[in-house]
C-alpha cells in the first residue's frame, strides 16, 4: 500500500492506496482538522488506527505493510526538511521515517503533488473552461486557489512524454493592478495590511473576504443584515460564495466577479512565464465551487488581456480540476515512483 496525505492550513486529508491493473485504487481517506493536533505524525497515527481514542473501531495498519508515503505540504522543500507556510509545524522526512516506522517517506511542496496527479485523473474529473487549442503540446501552468495561493510549473519532457512538476511560490509575488477599482483595491490593502500586497492577499480563500470587506469599507456597498449575520454566523467564503453564485447578493456577486479577473489575470501571467503551450489548469478548492463566475467572463477578460501577446493567450487552453483528491493521486504516484527508484520494485507495474 501506499499512503498518500495532502497537508494544508485548514485539514488534512490522508489516503492509502493499492494498484489494480496498474492504475492507483483508492483503500479508504479520511480528513482531519489541522488545528487540532501538535504534529503530522500525530495526525498519520489517527489516520492509520494506531490512536484508539482518535480512530475507533479501524483496524490498525501495520507500518510494514505500506510501501512508501509521500506528503503534499505548502512551503518550499528543503533537504527533505520545511517549516509549513499556513500552519506551525517543521516536517522533516528521517524524523517522520522513525516516527512512523515507515521506510520511504517523501515531502514534496502541494502544488508539486497537484501536478503529478494530474495524469492520474479521469476525464471526467476535468473540465474545460477555455477551449484554446486543444492540440497544444509543451509546458503547462498550474494555479490553485485555496487557503493561500499555490503556482507551479509542469515542464514538458520530450524523451519520456512527460510533464515534470516543478514548485514554486509565485502566489506570493506582487499583486498587479490592472483597473481603477484593482488600484484603490490595493491601496485599500496596503492600508489594511500595513504595506506589501501579493496576489495570494486577493486571489485565494483569504483573498474573497479581503475583497468583500473592501466592497463593504471602501466601496460603502450594502450589506444587508441577513448576510451580515450569515456571514458571522457561517464560513463567510461559503456564503459569499454561494450569494455570489445564485445572485441573491450584489456585493457577494461583485465580490466573485474581481476575484475571477484576478484569477484570470495572474493564471495569464503563469502562462506567459512558462509559455503554456500545453494548457494552464486551476487547481485548488474554489474554481469547482463558483463555476458559474468563472464562465461568466471576467476571468476569460483577465487572462486574455496581455496586450500584443493576448493572441498567444487566446491558443492557451485552460482546465478546471473537479477532483479534490488530485494532491493525494500526484503524492502517491509520486511516493511509488520513488520507492521503485529506490528499492528497484515497482508496485505498480507488479499490479
Amino acid at each position: 500500500m501506499i499512503l498518500a496525505g495532502d497537508v494544508g492550513g485548514t485539514k488534512v486529508h490522508l489516503a492509502l492506496y493499492g494498484f489494480v491493473g496498474g492504475r492507483l485504487t483508492l483503500v479508504r481517506d479520511q480528513k482531519f482538522p489541522s488545528s487540532e493536533f501538535a504534529a503530522l505524525d500525530q495526525v498519520v497515527k489517527a489516520f492509520l488506527g494506531q490512536r484508539s481514542d482518535t480512530a475507533p473501531g479501524i483496524p490498525p495498519v501495520i507500518p510494514e505493510e505500506i510501501t512508501a508515503a509521500c506528503f503534499g505540504c505548502p512551503g518550499p522543500v528543503r533537504d527533505g526538511r520545511l517549516k509549513l507556510t499556513n500552519l506551525p509545524w517543521v516536517l522533516d522526512e528521517r524524523e517522520l521515517e522513525q516516527s512512523l516506522g515507515i521506510q520511504h517517506i517523501f515531502l514534496i511542496n502541494d502544488l508539486e503533488a497537484n501536478g503529478y496527479g494530474i495524469p492520474e485523473l479521469a476525464p471526467d474529473q476535468v473540465m474545460t473552461l477555455l477551449q484554446g487549442d486543444p492540440s497544444g503540446v509543451g509546458h503547462r501552468g498550474l494555479i490553485a486557489a485555496g487557503t493561500g495561493l499555490g503556482e507551479a510549473l509542469l515542464i514538458w519532457d520530450a524523451k519520456t512524454q512527460r510533464h515534470r512538476p516543478l514548485p514554486s511560490e509565485g502566489g506570493h509575488c506582487d499583486f498587479a493592478a490592472r483597473t481603477d477599482q484593482e488600484v484603490a483595491l490595493l491601496q485599500y490593502l496596503r492600508r489594511t495590511l500595513n504595506g506589501r500586497v501579493s496576489f495570494e492577499r486577493v486571489v485565494s480563500g483569504i483573498g474573497i473576504k479581503n475583497i468583500y470587506a473592501f466592497l463593504r469599507d471602501d466601496q460603502r456597498m450594502e450589506e444587508p443584515v441577513w448576510l451580515r449575520e450569515r456571514m458571522q454566523q457561517e464560513d463567510p467564503n461559503a456564503v459569499i460564495g454561494q450569494c455570489g453564485e445564485d445572485g441573491s447578493s450584489p456585493i457577494c456577486a461583485e465580490a466573485l466577479r474581481i476575484f475571477a479577473s484576478a484569477y484570470g489575470a495572474e493564471a495569464g501571467n503563469l502562462a506567459l512565464k512558462v509559455l503554456a503551450t500545453g494548457g494552464v489548469y486551476l487547481g485548488g478548492g474554489i474554481a469547482p465551487r463558483i463555476l458559474k463566475t468563472l464562465e461568466g467572463g471576467e476571468f476569460a477578460r483577465g487572462f486574455l488581456d496581455k496586450g500584443r501577446l493576448s493572441p498567444l493567450l487566446g491558443s492557451i487552453p485552460v482546465r478546471v480540476i473537479l477532483e479534490d483528491s488530485c494532491a493525494l493521486l500526484g503524492a502517491a504516484a509520486y511516493a511509488e515512483a520513488r520507492a521503485a527508484e529506490i528499492s528497484g520494485r515497482s508496485e505498480r507495474s507488479h499490479s
